[in-house]
């Protein structure tokens, strides 16, 4: 054999096996994305959800959805056009067979989805056998006024649509206090920095709520939140447990977070928010201000939070409550307000049994020689800005006002 047809042969087999290589690479792909689209089509097929011991899966949710979530198949809808505003559900939720935003969509498993969840949440009686005396009387009646607001609420702007809800997200601010049975979703600057001393005492963590500083309150990890626990550990929970949030006018919650991160020194809202938001909205700032991100104005933040390209996210002690605690979802049996916290919390206290010395704390967690953020305190703030950027923030908590019926401010 000469050298000539050595060398076709050579060519030729190489030939042959990039051929041979090309195929099975195309056989392979095929056969694995079918059996992706097989094994997600049984996935999406299948509920779920927990169910009590004994149930079979597929009978679970039909009998009864949880008592802490709804018996109703509800999503968005509205009499009126919405103009735009954030709807109560849209965040982890969207109609079955839609097309969740570019934003929404991720590369988890359809095994991280709870279905089956279904709205607005069944309206139940609250457990008052541990209250004592008739002056809770007045408290009370404004109780059932609030959870009978926001349930018309939440039926009003909703549709008979079943939803898709990633149970874990939607449960990522409720903290667990296992003694006494109660969830409690954390709304930052309504009260919170007390309410988690006094879960600390009620879990037999400490012996008194004025002992507790405010670093072991939000960065010792004492407490345990609810998407710490397995699936059924929340399910249990969310059915049996009394759930309750605390709420607090938004223009007021607003400026009262500015202040507090803002207004003081401060080594992580400085740094990583002032810096991103002076750079990007303030014209000609100096050095140092660039440097260090302290001093921000009012009106910068304000830009931030309006601007659909921000700089640098959302944060918790800003953020909307309906994208906090997502009201329409989960069935709060309690909704305190930070206008009438002492009485509302004590009330609270009676209802799920906490001892008879355990009262709400009355101080100020920080920077105690500061004004409350009250109403005219807001109106002082709100003057730095426009008529249309007062209209747009007012827009923008606009789910807030509605929930928990807030008198809409003057812009």
């Amino acid at each position: 054999m000469n050298l000539r047809q050595v060398f076709a042969s050579v060519l030729l087999f190489g030939v042959a096996g990039l051929l041979l290589f090309m195929y099975l690479q195309a056989w392979i792909e095929e056969h694995h994305t079918e059996s992706g689209k097989k094994l997600q089509q049984e996935t999406i097929n299948q509920d779920f959800t927990l169910q009590p011991l004994g149930m079979p899966r597929k009978a679970a949710w039909r009998r009864s959805a949880p008592v802490g979530l709804s018996n109703h198949g509800m999503a968005v809808s509205s009499s009126r056009p919405w103009r735009g505003r954030a709807d109560p559900f849209a965040v982890v939720a969207a109609p079955s067979g839609s097309r969740l935003p570019e934003q929404q969509k991720t590369s988890e498993s359809p095994l991280s989805w709870f279905r089956g969840v279904y709205l607005p949440p069944a309206l139940h009686p609250l457990n008052k056998t541990f209250v004592k005396g008739g002056e809770w009387q007045d408290i009370d009646s404004t109780q059932e006024k609030r959870r009978a607001f926001l349930q018309d609420f939440c039926r009003k702007y909703n549709s008979r649509k079943k939803l898709q809800t990633h149970l874990v997200h939607l449960v990522s601010r409720i903290y667990v206090e296992d003694r006494h049975k109660v969830l409690y979703c954390e709304v930052p600057k309504a009260g919170c920095s007390n309410w988690k001393r006094v879960l600390m005492v009620l879990s037999g963590l400490a012996a008194s709520a004025n002992n507790i500083s405010h670093d072991d309150v939000h960065y010792g990890k004492h407490l345990r939140k609810l998407d710490s626990y397995d699936l059924k550990g929340i399910y249990t929970r969310l059915n049996m447990y009394t759930k309750f949030i605390f709420v607090r006018d938004p223009m007021e919650r607003l400026v009262s977070a500015f202040r507090d991160k803002f207004e003081h020194p401060n080594s992580y809202y400085h740094p990583v928010f002032g810096k991103a938001i002076i750079k990007k909205y303030r014209q000609n700032a100096d050095e140092e201000a660039l440097k260090t991100g302290s001093g921000l104005k009012f009106k910068e933040f304000i830009q931030y939070l309006l601007d659909s390209h921000r700089p640098i996210g959302m944060d918790i002690h800003w953020e909307q409550v309906s994208k906090l605690c997502y009201p329409c979802l989960i069935n709060y049996d309690f909704i305190g307000k930070f206008e009438t916290l002492e009485e509302d919390a004590n009330y609270f206290l009676q209802l799920v049994g906490a001892p008879a010395n355990l009262k709400f704390p009355k101080f100020k967690d920080r920077h105690s020689s500061d004004e409350r953020t009250s109403t005219e305190v807001v109106r002082q703030y709100l003057k730095e800005l426009s008529k249309e950027e007062r209209q747009l923030t007012y827009d923008f908590y606009y789910l807030d006002y509605l929930m928990f019926n807030y008198t809409s401010p003057l812009v």
